[in-house]
C-alpha cells in the first residue's frame, strides 16, 4: 500500500516538487538552526492585498507538503520592510500634508494618519497581521525596524563594511553610469531630520565599521552601521538577510526574477547559502495588463470575498502558478464550481490522486465535504429567470431540485446562494443581451416546449439533458453547440449557460415552458 510520504515524494504537483528541492538542501546534515525557514516579504507602504495573499498562501502550501515529506521542524517569516523611507504618499488616506512633510522618514518614523498605533509603519503591520490572521495562516511576524535596532543584523553589517567592495561590484554592475556615480548599498538614517538618504559614501572603515558620508546641507558625518542608524538598500537588503537569518525558501513575483542573480551574489558575499527561490507569473487585468495597486486594474481580495468564499480564491491561486492569468470578474464563478468538483472528487480519490488535488494543498491534507449541491454558474442562471431577490426566493427552487437540501444543512449553498444573487446584480444583469430566434431556431424552440408540456417523469438532470439534445439534434442542428448556444442567447441573454437539462430541473419543466413562451412572444 502507498504510503502518504512515498506518494508525496513522487508526486508532480508543484509544492510537492518544490518541498522536494528545499529538502534536497539537507540531504548530507539537517540545519544547524533546528529548523527550516520559509520566508515571505512585505512592503507597509500600503495595505496588503491580493499579492500580498497569493504569497502567504503559496508558501504555506509548499511548507505543508514539505512537513509531509520531512521530519525537520519549519517557520514561515512574514518579514516587514518597514524602516525603508516613505517614498511617496498614498492617496487612500488622511492627513495628506502631514505625511508629505514626512516623506523620506522610515514608515516607522511616519505618524500614523489614523491616529491609532505609534506610527504609519505600525499601523500597516497591524494591518498585515490582521490580514494574516483572517486567513488562518501559521507565521511569525518580523519587523525591520525591530530587526535593525535590536542589532539582529549588526554582524552581517559589519560584514557589509568588510566586504563592501564586493557588494559594490555586484551591485554597480546592473547600474547605468550616471546611477553608478552617486550609488552606496548602505542608506543612512540623518542623525537630525531622521530621514532615510540617498547618498555617495566618502569613506567605509573596515576597521571601525563606520561609514562617512555628506548631508544635503554638505556637512560630513561619521556613523556606525550597527544599531538601526542606518539600513540598506532593498537588493543588497534582500541578500544580507537571506544570509542573516539562513532563509531556506522565498519566492516572489516575475518582475523580481532578473534581480535574482544579485540577491544569491550578495547573500553569498556574506557567507549565506543562497535559499531556494520559486518566481511566479504575474496576474494581469481584463485587457491583459498587469495589475497594479496604483493603477487599481485589478480585483483587490475584498472585492473577490464579496462574491465568493475565500476557499475559492485559494484554489485560483494553486492554479499554475507560473503562468500568467486574468485576474477579474468574470474567473470568480468558475472558480468556485471548480473548487468544489475537486471537493466531491476527493474522497474517492487513491492517496497520489489526492495530494495532487488542489484541495489538498488549500485545506492542508484535510479537505472539508462540499455541500454546494448546485453550482454556482447555476444559481446566476436562476437568478437570471427567476428575478429573485433574496436568498429564500432562490431556496425555493433549491428546495424542489434537492428535496433533503438545507441552508443549515448545506452552509456552502445557501452562502454561494447570496455571492450570486450579489454577482448577478452587480455583472450578470447589466449586460444581459436577449436576442429573437431564426426560423430554425424558432422551430426548435416551439418543438422543445411542447415536449416538456408532454413530460410525465420526474425532474432528471440527465432524462431532461436528453430530451433537449434530441430536440437540436432533430432540427438539423450542427454542431449541436449551436443549439445550446441559441438556448442561452435567446432565454437567458448570455452566450454561454449551464448544462441545459440540470437548468429545467432546476427552475422547473413548467417555468421552463412559459420562460420559452415569453421569449418567443418577445
Amino acid at each position: 500500500m502507498t504510503t502518504l510520504r512515498d506518494a508525496a515524494m513522487n508526486s508532480k504537483a508543484w509544492p510537492f516538487e518544490e518541498a522536494r528541492r528545499v529538502l534536497k538542501r539537507y540531504e548530507k546534515a539537517p540545519p544547524e538552526k533546528g529548523y527550516v525557514l520559509f520566508e515571505t516579504g512585505y512592503g507597509p507602504s500600503g495595505l496588503p492585498h491580493i499579492g500580498t495573499f497569493g504569497e502567504v498562501q503559496r508558501t504555506t502550501m509548499i511548507r505543508r507538503a514539505f512537513e509531509i515529506i520531512s521530519d525537520i521542524p519549519t517557520k514561515l517569516l512574514c518579514f516587514s520592510d518597514d524602516l525603508d523611507g516613505m517614498r511617496k504618499v498614498p492617496e487612500n488616506v488622511p492627513q495628506q500634508e502631514m505625511l508629505k512633510a514626512n516623506l523620506q522618514r522610515p514608515l516607522t518614523s511616519v505618524p500614523d494618519p489614523f491616529g491609532d498605533y505609534p506610527s504609519f509603519g505600525d499601523h500597516n503591520n497591524a494591518m498585515l497581521r490582521r490580514f494574516l490572521d483572517t486567513f488562518g495562516f501559521e507565521y511569525e511576524f518580523a519587523s525591520a525596524t525591530e530587526y535593525y535596532k535590536a542589532g539582529r543584523f549588526d554582524d552581517m553589517l559589519r560584514l557589509c563594511c568588510e566586504r563592501y567592495d564586493a557588494i559594490m561590484e555586484i551591485m554597480l554592475a546592473s547600474l547605468r553610469e550616471e546611477r553608478q556615480q552617486t550609488y552606496s548599498c548602505f542608506l543612512p538614517i540623518h542623525p537630525e531630520t531622521g530621514r532615510v538618504m540617498y547618498v555617495p559614501m566618502k569613506h567605509v572603515d573596515a576597521k571601525d565599521h563606520t561609514i562617512t558620508f555628506d548631508d544635503e546641507d554638505g556637512r560630513e558625518w561619521t556613523i556606525p552601521v550597527t544599531g538601526g542608524t542606518l539600513k540598506l538598500q532593498w537588493k543588497p537588503d534582500f541578500g544580507m538577510r537571506w544570509a542573516a537569518l539562513d532563509v531556506d525558501f522565498e519566492m516572489y513575483g516575475k518582475d523580481h526574477s532578473t534581480n535574482t542573480p544579485i540577491y544569491d551574489g550578495i547573500c553569498e558575499v556574506l557567507g549565506g547559502r543562497k535559499p531556494e527561490h520559486f518566481t511566479y507569473e504575474l496576474f494581469l487585468d481584463d485587457k491583459g495588463q498587469k495589475i497594479s495597486k496604483s493603477k487599481g486594474n485589478g480585483l483587490t481580495i475584498d472585492e473577490w470575498l464579496s462574491y465568493a468564499a475565500t476557499e475559492s480564491l485559494g484554489y485560483f491561486m494553486y492554479q499554475k502558478p507560473k503562468t500568467a492569468k486574468r485576474l477579474w470578474w468574470d474567473v470568480i464563478p468558475k472558480a468556485v464550481d471548480e473548487y468544489h468538483q475537486q471537493l466531491r472528487a476527493f474522497p474517492g480519490q487513491p492517496v497520489d490522486q489526492q495530494i495532487a488535488n488542489p484541495v489538498w494543498h488549500i485545506h492542508g491534507g484535510e479537505p472539508p465535504a462540499s455541500t454546494l449541491v448546485v453550482p454556482f454558474a447555476m444559481l446566476l442562471n436562476l437568478a437570471t429567470v427567476a428575478g429573485a431577490k433574496d436568498k429564500e426566493a432562490l431556496w425555493g427552487f433549491i428546495r424542489r431540485y434537492a428535496p433533503g437540501a438545507t441552508p443549515e444543512g448545506n452552509p456552502d449553498l445557501d452562502q454561494a446562494a447570496g455571492f450570486a444573487l450579489r454577482y448577478f446584480e452587480d455583472f450578470v444583469k447589466p449586460t444581459l443581451t436577449f436576442r429573437a430566434p431564426d426560423e430554425k431556431e424558432r422551430a426548435a424552440l416551439e418543438d422543445l416546449a411542447a415536449r416538456l408540456r408532454a413530460w410525465e417523469g420526474a425532474a432528471d438532470d440527465e432524462a431532461l439533458q436528453s430530451l433537449v439534445f434530441a430536440v437540436g439534434t432533430e432540427h438539423g442542428f450542427d454542431p449541436l453547440r449551436s443549439w445550446f448556444t441559441a438556448l442561452y442567447e435567446v432565454l437567458l441573454g448570455q452566450s454561454q449557460g449551464p448544462r441545459f437539462g440540470g437548468f429545467i430541473a432546476l427552475y422547473g419543466v413548467a417555468e421552463t415552458v412559459a420562460l420559452i413562451e415569453a421569449a418567443l412572444a418577445r
